[in-house]
């Protein structure tokens, strides 16, 4: 496949915003619109391993980890779970610090995909010192919607039957009301923003109708690119689930009121 090819492949299942630029023989640098907490781009090469094509970060997503953190505390206790369940979710390989994804049959465009998803997850362990104000945000935002709906319409961290049996893209609640069905995320961070938007990418690419609506913790949940590129694909969202409660329960009442 030529490159030109591999990059419309990798537009058409991720991101319009994909580029690739030729670094030497048979290895390229991918270009992504997903980034660390702090602003730097996720680092991508498409390269050549022995006889197989591979994408990998070359080793910069734990140095990178590592300016904000002792490495060590990488890859114990909690967060070395979280990473290696991470990996093994999306078939990524650790060799030495570097991380690695096959790809597989020709499959550039679902291997990009799957790699950015595992790089995201691996830099939310950033996070985890702050998992207790996560949980709660988690908690409010889940009673909020039972103070609203009829428990019986929702499901939370609902996954799609038949295309997503693991539970990759999950979908924080599905409300059942009108069809399409109402799609809730809760987004109180850059990962779970953009976590969120390449779920609803993978929805588009399955052919699932769904309307989809986010709601942020706080206004200054996520960063101004982060966000724009959520509302690329949900162009329905509360920015404070505090501020905006009253706006948003009318909202989701508007949109059950009238029955599928």
């Amino acid at each position: 496949m030529s490159a030109k090819r591999i990059e419309k492949d990798f537009i058409d299942k991720v991101s319009a915003e994909i580029q690739l630029l030729a670094d030497g023989k048979d290895r390229f640098l991918v270009f992504t619109p997903f980034h660390f907490n702090d602003g730097d781009q996720l680092v991508i090469v498409l390269k050549k391993m022995g006889d197989r094509w591979v994408l990998s970060d070359e080793a910069h997503t734990y140095m990178h980890l590592s300016y904000y953190m002792d490495e060590q505390r990488l890859h114990s206790g909690n967060r070395q779970k979280l990473i290696l369940k991470a990996l093994s979710m999306f078939q990524v390989k650790d060799y030495d610090g570097e991380l690695v994804i096959d790809v597989s049959d020709g499959c550039y465009g679902e291997a990009l995909y799957d790699f950015v998803q595992a790089l995201l997850k691996v830099i939310d362990v950033t996070y985890l010192s702050r998992e207790t104000v996560r949980s709660t945000f988690i908690e409010d935002f889940q009673a909020f919607l039972y103070e609203k709906i009829e428990s019986n319409r929702m499901t939370f961290n609902w996954q799609h039957p038949t295309n997503d049996p693991d539970g990759i893209y999950k979908v924080d609640c599905r409300i059942n009301g009108k069809i399409p069905s109402l799609f809730v995320f809760a987004l109180n961070s850059d990962t779970k923003t953009q976590a969120a938007a390449l779920t609803l990418h993978q929805f588009k690419a399955w052919g699932v109708e769904c309307q989809p609506v986010g709601i942020f913790e706080k206004e200054n949940a996520t960063t101004r690119d982060v966000f724009l590129r959520f509302n690329d694909v949900c162009d329905t969202y509360f920015t404070d689930i505090i501020k905006n409660g009253e706006e948003i329960g009318q909202y989701l009442q508007d949109y059950i009121s009238d029955e599928a």
